[in-house]
């Protein structure tokens, strides 16, 4: 057994002299050309950067797609507002094509609100690709490292480098990890985030002071660090959308494509029917080319064209637990490889609390999908192998489920094999499918699928691709010290139970998320905070503000009490109870702003405590606690 571990790890060795000639490869500059036009560029960042730039209003963007005619259509129509899609919307209105988009619910409502959080280049397909000798999967991770700097450099507000610490149990666990993550190090060449590194058992304690000293009757040896990337999922989804709107794409969330539209002869897709779910009208949009980018549900969008396609998705299931924050340190997370029963499992620490992961089974597309109390007690006894402190399972504020949409290539020669790659795919003449994937590489996806989009509908972008570059909103010129202009210019005011108005302290908590979940455009809500009484936190140890649900409310798309607790805030991921509790005063707002009925509030309440059902916390599961018990 040892001999073949050994033999494994020269193998690493082996391959380590290849991924540095790659990575040098990798590094190469690119041409100006390559990018696209810098003054398309130039002209694209301007506009989003401009303080006195708003989005257009949901209605505008209605009546926008409403005008989109046969005689007159748009150059591209994306239906999902997941992150691929609102990627696609935002790559092809940067290259001045006209675009549509729609998304059944909200923009991030699916997947993309519900990933490991993670921005990563993938060490375990490097792993594979060493192991199997396959040049595919190597390929994988270095795109992937590519797009993880590209990410974290157009979202800096959003994204961030974020170390990950391995704990070793015996030498060759240490030998083994330090040198495929310097390996790691290696292939990511000059877009490394930061030099992994080798710490001492007292040293790891230091850095993680709930990791177990003992694991499996063995002793802990030290510790790997390396470092991927760590995001707010949804909110740079929204932003994504939102800085697709800025640049004159016509974005509609809570707009169902009902139909397909073919033309006269039956043979090319040129638009579909569209129904708002919120005012209940139905109309068609016109569009030279259809991209799906329906996540899981890109099928059923494949099968209003053809009823006999086949399936393209495999769906998985992959759940993640939120625990209290002396579960792991800030700015430290924990990642296993391979546990006992061989599957990888993770704490990181994300907005104050910490979140554990992850499962990979097989499931039914759902439009909610939740978690089973077996996967949520899965990841407690995982974690507790490798902790000090007692696991429990009243200490789950919240868990869910989110649905991977792993793709077959159908016009792939083996169509048996799952890729973890995105495939896109010509389906009909006028529809072209993206899917599979991950996070980590919307832009590149959004790139590909427009490309194909232009080479099928023959369109004339007037430059080529520039997202690779491009900020989204909030982004430009945002540094981490920004949250001291709101700490120092800016006051809370708040409303009492009895309608006075008193002072409050715009705390460094309180501006550090602000300047974190708006960038730039910060000072936007803090104004409201300020200037129309807003100013009072929505659930008692979070710093979530009223004044962002009436921002969100008219800047950012948000249509509903779950838009707001689950997506422009992260109270439900974050704490389903203090969520539950949010819910009247972000409904009270919402009215306020969108002129809600007393109908419509009742409906709202429903909805959202609905919502809130299907996240496992400990205040809405049947449940025992886990594997420690105290004793």
């Amino acid at each position: 057994m040892a001999a073949s571990k050994f033999r494994a790890l020269g193998a690493v060795m082996a391959a380590t002299g290849a991924s540095w000639a790659a990575a040098t490869l990798l590094s190469s500059p690119i041409s100006a050309g390559d990018r696209g036009s810098t003054a398309a560029l130039e002209s694209s960042r301007r506009r989003i950067a401009d303080p006195a730039a708003f989005v257009p209003s949901r209605e505008v963007q209605a009546a926008a797609l409403m005008g989109a005619s046969a005689a007159n259509p748009l150059d591209i129509l994306v239906i999902g507002g997941g992150a691929t899609g609102c990627g696609v919307a935002l790559d092809a209105v940067s290259r001045g094509l006209r675009v549509g988009l729609v998304e059944r619910e909200d923009f991030s409502s699916g997947t993309s609100s519900r990933s490991t959080k993670l921005i990563h280049g993938g060490v375990r397909y490097l792993e594979k690709a060493v192991f199997n000798l396959d040049y595919g999967q190597l390929k994988l991770v270095f795109h992937a490292l590519k797009e993880r700097k590209q990410v974290i450099e157009n979202a800096p507000h959003l994204c961030h480098a974020f170390p990950c610490m391995t704990p070793c149990f015996d030498w060759f666990e240490v030998l083994y990890y330090w040198v495929g993550l310097k390996m790691y190090d290696l292939v990511a060449g000059r877009r490394m985030l930061h030099l992994s590194r080798y710490y001492s058992v007292d040293e790891s304690i230091g850095l993680f002071p709930t990791l177990a000293r003992k694991g499996h009757n063995r002793s802990l040896k030290g510790t790997v660090v390396y470092y991927d990337g760590q995001m707010n999922d949804s909110r740079l989804n929204v932003g994504l959308a939102c800085t697709a709107a800025l640049l004159g794409s016509s974005v509609l969330n809570h707009a169902e494509v009902i139909s397909l539209i073919m033309d006269e002869s039956n043979e090319r897709i040129i638009g579909a029917h569209i129904r708002d779910n919120l005012s209940r009208k139905e109309f068609d949009t016109y569009a030279k080319v259809v991209v799906n980018a329906a996540g899981p549900f890109c099928d059923s969008i494949r099968r209003m064209a053809n009823k006999e396609a086949p399936n393209m998705i495999s769906p998985s299931s992959g759940v993640h637990i939120v625990l209290p924050d002396y579960y792991s340190p800030e700015g430290m997370g924990l990642i296993v490889p391979k546990t006992k029963d061989g599957r990888v499992v993770f704490m990181l620490p994300w907005l104050g609390r910490t979140v554990a992961g992850t499962t990979d089974s097989n499931t039914v597309i759902t439009m909610l999908p939740e978690p089973h109390e077996d996967e949520v007690r899965f990841i407690l006894e995982a974690i507790s192998d490798y902790l000090s402190v007692q696991v429990r399972r009243s200490d789950v504020l919240s868990a869910w489920s989110g649905i991977r949409p792993l793709a077959v290539d159908p016009s792939a020669k083996n169509t048996e094999s799952l890729s973890r790659d995105h495939v896109v795919h010509v389906d009909h003449s006028g529809l072209i499918t993206i899917t599979g994937g991950k996070w980590t590489t919307y832009r590149s996806m959004a790139e590909d699928a427009v490309n194909a989009a232009v080479r099928s509908g023959e369109l004339s972008p007037s430059n080529g691709c520039v997202t690779e570059n491009l900020c989204i909103v909030g982004g430009d010129g945002w540094e981490p010290a920004s949250f001291t202009t709101l700490a120092q210019n800016f006051t809370r005011m708040k409303r009492t139970h009895n309608g006075k108005i008193i002072p409050g302290v715009m705390d460094s908590a309180v501006s550090k998320h602000l300047s974190h979940a708006y960038g730039t455009s910060a000072e936007r809500v803090a104004m409201i905070a300020q200037n129309e009484n807003l100013g009072k936190r929505l659930a008692h140890g979070y710093p979530f503000l009223e004044a962002e649900v009436a921002y969100c409310a008219r800047h950012e798309y948000c249509e509903s009490t779950v838009d707001f607790i689950a997506r422009r805030s992260r109270l439900a991921f974050l704490d389903t109870d203090a969520a539950r509790r949010a819910i009247p005063r972000v409904i009270e707002i919402l009215a306020s702003e969108h002129k809600w009925d007393k109908s419509r509030r009742k409906l709202e309440l429903q909805k959202a405590k609905e919502f809130l059902e299907t996240f496992k916390s400990s205040k809405n599961a049947q449940f025992n606690d886990g594997k420690h018990t105290g004793k």
